[in-house]
């Protein structure tokens, strides 16, 4: 039997996932690290952190699976998105921390560009939304504030990238500096038509293309693991962006097949097939993975803050001990009291793209309490996704029948209820809620022959369907008082 590890880095911990060959989990472990906030609205990882909790949830994983290194076929890398990175060629060390994808403060350069008239220039070429979500202007940011880092750039001596980038750098002892078409289709600076970087993004954002990495396929084998780490040299054999991952492990590998990750935000994507599809409704069009030198395209909307929420209320609140707490609690009381809660933190997302929202919670009142405060959080995240998959709805003309649903929050059954019931429509949970990890594992096993595409098509099992019940007029009520909420956190951090 042979097997294929996974490593799905992500915003608040690192992952490692043992599979076999049959798809099934023989073994995980997962490793948080600190994040940081040097500023208001800024979010930053220290590299080290990134790499050294990844290095060791492998270790850990491969450790506990029982599985010797002789038989894992490849690794799989799936990574958070947009996080930036910059660091020296040769010695590896990086110029600063990390820029988290969350953080705002290259909202300024945003605005520039936008100014300068390049607005629709970058939706059509990159299909993204201008926001600072997105890693061009964090580049940018890196080399216009560290001294002597644009001529260093321009002469070759330094690399950029995003996570899965960072990880196959260093995890290939520095002799694979990669990124594939869906981090690539992240940054800005990519275009998804000819998928190539685009020479006229980087002189708007003043980017050398010297320190830019080669542009490869999702799944492919692009470096071997430096044998010091489990002592043998292993394929690096699929590079994807954790939601790209997600969607090709729910097998929605046909137009028109949605699947929604909950995890520190929240991700919708739709296959869209071989052409890509221009949104009306403020969602991005990405590249939903490519192989063989083909592309295939999605709609995508995001949701900045969804666990984080719950993790806000058990942290910095100390309302719950753990998220599975959440549960009960919101369960606890038969409705929300007409308690809304915009978890805005670091703005919103799709599809009402205002980096200056910040969270807000409305309709309180003196019998108000706990309980409601934690329903509200779960309820947020349902309808933050139902916002996304509306405006997707309308996009591509297609009704989704299905929502599939990954991530630790969908283990949560009020809130994957909730959403049944907000949406009207079926919400499929997978046997396998590790689907990110179980997309990077099946591109991999394409990539070394473990599976054919037939085959991978019948990995992704079913566990349970969640059937909506509420009424559709009740349904429309609390969308109509969520979307007032949603406008009472507008623009709240613009300057006056």
């Amino acid at each position: 039997m042979k097997y294929i590890v996974a490593l799905d880095q992500g915003t608040t911990s690192s992952r490692a996932v043992v599979f076999d060959d049959q798809a099934r989990i023989v073994a995980a472990q997962s490793i948080e690290f600190p994040q940081l906030y040097p500023h208001p609205g800024w979010v930053e990882h220290r590299p080290e952190d990134i790499l050294n909790s990844q290095l060791e949830a492998l270790r850990q994983a491969v450790e506990k699976s029982g599985v010797s290194a002789e038989d894992i076929a490849a690794i799989g890398i799936a990574n958070q998105r947009e996080t930036t990175l910059l660091w020296d060629r040769k010695t590896g060390k990086p110029l600063c921390n990390a820029i988290v994808w969350q953080c705002r403060r290259t909202a300024p350069l945003v605005e520039r560009l936008k100014q300068d008239g390049l607005g629709n220039v970058l939706r059509d070429r990159t299909g993204l939304i201008p926001d600072a979500y997105f890693s061009g202007t964090k580049l940018q940011w890196m080399l216009d504030s560290i001294p002597g880092a644009r001529e260093r750039a321009a002469r070759g001596e330094l690399c950029f990238g995003t996570v899965d980038c960072f990880l196959a750098w260093h995890l290939t002892g520095g002799r694979a500096h990669v990124t594939d078409a869906t981090n690539a289709a992240r940054t800005l600076l990519f275009n998804i038509h000819t998928q190539r970087w685009d020479e006229m993004l980087l002189r708007a954002m003043n980017i050398p293309e010297a320190l830019l990495p080669e542009v490869v396929d999702s799944s492919r084998v692009v470096g071997f693991l430096d044998r010091r780490i489990l002592g043998r040299e292993i394929p690096i054999a699929a590079l994807a962006g954790d939601q790209h991952a997600a969607l090709f492990g729910q097998g929605c590998f046909e137009p028109g097949m949605c699947k929604n990750t909950y995890g520190t935000g929240c991700f919708v994507l739709m296959n869209t097939g071989e052409a890509p599809v221009q949104s009306k409704n403020n969602l991005v069009t990405t590249v939903a993975w490519r192989l063989d030198g083909r592309p295939s395209y999605a709609l995508e909307g995001s949701v900045f803050v969804a666990g984080a929420a719950v993790q806000w209320l058990r942290d910095e609140m100390g309302l719950v001990r753990s998220a599975a707490e959440t549960e009960a609690v919101a369960a606890s009381i038969p409705d929300n009291a007409n308690v809304y809660f915009v978890p805005a933190f670091t703005g919103l997302g799709a599809p009402h793209w205002d980096m200056y929202s910040r969270g807000t919670i409305v309709g309180l009142t003196r019998g108000t309490g706990r309980a409601h405060i934690v329903r509200a959080a779960l309820e947020s995240i349902a309808y933050q996704s139902a916002d996304v998959i509306n405006a997707m709805s309308a996009d591509s003309d297609i009704r989704t029948a299905t929502l599939r649903v990954d991530g630790g929050a969908s283990a949560n059954n009020f809130l994957m209820q909730f959403q049944a019931d907000i949406l009207g429509v079926n919400v499929l949970r997978p046997r396998v809620v590790e689907t990110t990890a179980m997309g990077a594992a099946m591109l991999a096993g394409r990539a070394v022959g473990i599976w054919n595409d037939r085959e991978l098509a019948a990995l992704p099992q079913p566990d349970r369907v969640f059937m909506p019940a509420m009424e559709a007029s009740a349904r429309d009520v609390l969308m109509r008082r969520w979307q007032r909420a949603v406008e009472r956190s507008r623009a709240w951090a613009r300057e006056d």
